[in-house]
C-alpha cells in the first residue's frame, strides 16, 4: 500500500487531464508489479511453486485486484511472459547501441545473447519448458513461446543487421540452429558455470563464423575471399598463377611464364563478390572444391 500511495501523489499532480488519466496508469502499473512479481516466482519457485495467491502477495495487491487483471494462472504467466520478452529485447538492444564502436558488431550481438540465456529469467523458461513436458494444459503455452522467441531475436537482427546479405530463407533457420544450441549450452552452464571453458570455445568457434557472414554495421558487405581464377580453362602452354596457392605450386613455371590476359582482367570482375553474397550452399558445404570461392 506504501508504494502506491507514494507513486500516486506525483501523478496527480502531473496530470492535467483529470482523474480517466491517473485512472489508466495506476491500472498499468498495477499490471506491470503483477507481471514482475510472476516472473520472479517462476524464477525462484519454479512453475509448480507459482501461485495467484503468491503472486499477489509479492505484488503487493489484493487477490481481488490480481483477479481482475489476470483471473487464471496461465493467463497470469502468459502476459508475464511476454512482458518479459518485450522488456529483454529493449535492454539487449539498449545494451549493443553503447558497446564500444569496435565491439559493436556481430561478435558482441553474440556476447550479449549469451548474458541473456545465463540469467535467471532464461533459466526459468527453460524449467518452463521441462515442465510442459508432462502438463498438458502448460505445453501449448511454452511451444508458442518458443515460436515467439525466435521471432524478437529475428526482428532484432535485421534491425542490428540491415545490411546483411544472406539468402531470406537461410536467417531463420540459422537463428534457430543458434537459438538452439544456446538453450543446450545454457543448461550446461546451469550444472556447472562453465568451469572447463567448454562453453567458452563453443561461443568463441560461433563467433568466428559469424564474422564471415555477417558484416560489420554500416559496412556494404562482408570482408571478400582472395580472388582466384579457374586455371582449368587456360591452355597447356599459357602457366599463368593467379593466386597465392597457384604460385607456390607452380614456381618454375610462373619464373618464366608472361601473365595471360585472362588472369590479369579476372580479379577484376570475377573476385569482387563479397563472402556476404555467396550462395548459401557454400556455408553449408565449406569443404567443396569450388575454385572460385577459396
Amino acid at each position: 500500500m506504501s508504494v502506491s500511495t507514494r507513486r500516486r501523489h506525483p501523478r496527480r499532480r502531473g496530470s492535467s487531464g483529470g482523474g480517466r488519466r491517473t485512472q489508466e496508469e495506476r491500472r498499468s502499473q498495477t499490471q506491470a508489479r503483477l507481471l514482475e512479481a510472476t516472473m520472479d516466482c517462476l524464477v525462484h519457485l519454479g512453475w509448480s511453486g507459482t501461485s495467484t495467491t503468491e503472486v499477489a502477495r509479492r505484488a503487493g495487491v489484493s487477490r481481488g485486484a490480481q483477479q481482475h487483471h489476470y483471473p487464471t494462472k496461465m493467463v497470469l504467466v502468459a502476459a508475464s511472459l511476454e512482458h518479459l520478452l518485450e522488456a529483454q529485447r529493449l535492454a539487449y538492444e539498449s545494451a549493443f547501441a553503447v558497446l564500444p564502436a569496435g565491439r559493436r558488431n556481430v561478435e558482441g550481438a553474440l556476447d550479449l545473447l549469451w548474458e541473456v540465456f545465463r540469467g535467471p529469467p532464461a533459466k526459468a523458461l527453460m524449467e518452463l519448458a521441462v515442465a510442459a513436458r508432462t502438463d498438458e494444459e502448460l505445453r501449448p503455452l511454452c511451444r508458442d513461446l518458443n515460436e515467439r522467441i525466435l521471432q524478437v531475436i529475428t526482428e532484432t537482427f535485421e534491425r542490428m543487421f540491415p545490411e546483411n546479405e544472406l539468402a531470406p530463407d537461410f536467417v531463420p533457420t540459422l537463428l534457430r540452429g543458434l537459438f538452439a544450441m544456446f538453450v543446450g549450452l545454457s543448461v550446461q552452464n546451469a550444472l556447472d558455470d562453465d568451469a572447463s571453458s567448454h562453453q567458452e570455445a563453443v561461443l568463441r568457434q560461433v563467433k568466428d563464423f559469424a564474422r564471415l557472414i555477417v558484416p560489420q554495421p554500416g559496412t556494404a558487405t562482408a570482408a571478400s575471399p582472395p580472388p582466384t581464377t579457374d586455371t582449368g580453362s587456360t591452355p597447356p602452354g599459357d602457366a599463368a598463377p593467379t593466386s597465392v596457392t597457384s604460385t607456390a605450386c607452380t614456381r618454375g613455371a610462373a619464373a618464366t611464364a608472361p601473365p595471360s590476359s585472362a588472369a590479369t582482367s579476372e580479379p577484376a570482375s570475377e573476385s569482387a563478390s563479397p563472402l556476404g553474397k555467396a550462395p548459401v550452399a557454400e556455408f553449408r558445404a565449406p569443404d567443396a572444391p569450388a575454385a572460385t570461392h577459396t
